[in-house]
């Protein structure tokens, strides 16, 4: 099965950072990933998509990871 790319979703990577230090709170990323889409509507697309569904597992078992929709807009 083809991995599911984000770029047929009107989606790219704009921001990656390991540098980061909370302010306050009990949130300490070690990395922060920021990706781009058209709209809100294709994020959820890719996101919701049987190919990204099929290997998300994976990504939740093997990191401490969230996924944050931000509509901007």
């Amino acid at each position: 099965m083809a991995e599911p790319t984000i770029e047929q979703y009107g989606g790219k990577m704009v921001f990656f950072s390991q540098q980061i230090e909370a302010g306050d709170g009990d949130w300490s990323p070690l990395g922060i990933v920021l990706f781009e889409f058209e709209s809100a509507a294709k994020a959820r697309k890719w996101y919701n998509s049987p190919k990204y569904q099929a290997v998300i597992g994976q990504r939740i078992s093997s990191t401490d990871s969230n996924t944050v929709f931000i509509d901007v807009d």
